[in-house]
């Protein structure tokens, strides 16, 4: 990242769903010795991406008082009140509290916080592709799709804060798929929905 030390890039961590088929918050679940959203926001704060954007909905109030303490000064903590309606509301409230903060920013990352490997290489991969490619959208490729964590250029930002329920970020990622520039994480197949695939995580 020598060329570019600071990347004018902010990254949205979506954190607000109610994990239904989890059957408890999958954002506290423990993975080598650390919450999954206490270790996404780690990666994301070591990455060179600023700032750190932790949109939090169902079950927040767990969630804010698991929360890394030393991490805290640096997030801007969102709750989404409209949670219920998906992904796509998040995304609205996190773009909403980047560009109020930040209206400058020129790109953004979104990514979640059920990806167990997710680390911040991956994300300045992002970052540093964006850069050398020019080209608008830059995707993570694994199990033959394309998904988050993704960069979005400035091109898209009012889309991403108008995204309508039934449009979240893989939805764009097609339309524009003559925009996208896709990076290999082959764990990112790798997420934790269920009560099996949180116990396949821990045996391997």
């Amino acid at each position: 990242m020598s060329n570019y030390q600071l990347p004018n890039v902010g990254i949205i961590i979506l954190a607000a769903g109610a994990s239904t088929r989890m059957g408890s918050p999958k954002q506290l679940l423990s993975y080598q010795g650390e919450s999954l959203v206490n270790k996404t926001i780690k990666q994301a704060i070591a990455s060179v991406c600023h700032p750190v954007i932790l949109v939090l909905g169902a079950n927040s109030p767990s969630i804010l008082s698991q929360l890394d303490q030393i991490q805290q000064p640096n997030l801007i903590i969102v709750e989404n009140p409209d949670w219920q309606l998906g992904m796509s509301s998040s995304i609205c409230w996190g773009m909403t509290a980047l560009l109020d903060n930040y209206p400058t920013i020129e790109a953004v990352v979104i990514t979640v916080c059920d990806q167990p490997f997710l680390n911040a290489e991956i994300i300045n991969n992002l970052v540093e592709s964006y850069h050398s490619t020019n080209k608008q959208i830059i995707a993570c490729e694994y199990a033959d799709t394309l998904g988050v964590p993704v960069l979005f250029s400035r091109k898209y930002f009012s889309e991403l804060t108008n995204l309508t329920q039934d449009m979240g970020a893989r939805k764009l990622i097609k339309i524009y798929k003559n925009d996208v520039f896709s990076i290999r994480f082959p764990l990112g197949a790798i997420d934790i929905d269920t009560p099996q695939n949180y116990q396949k995580l821990l045996e391997n």
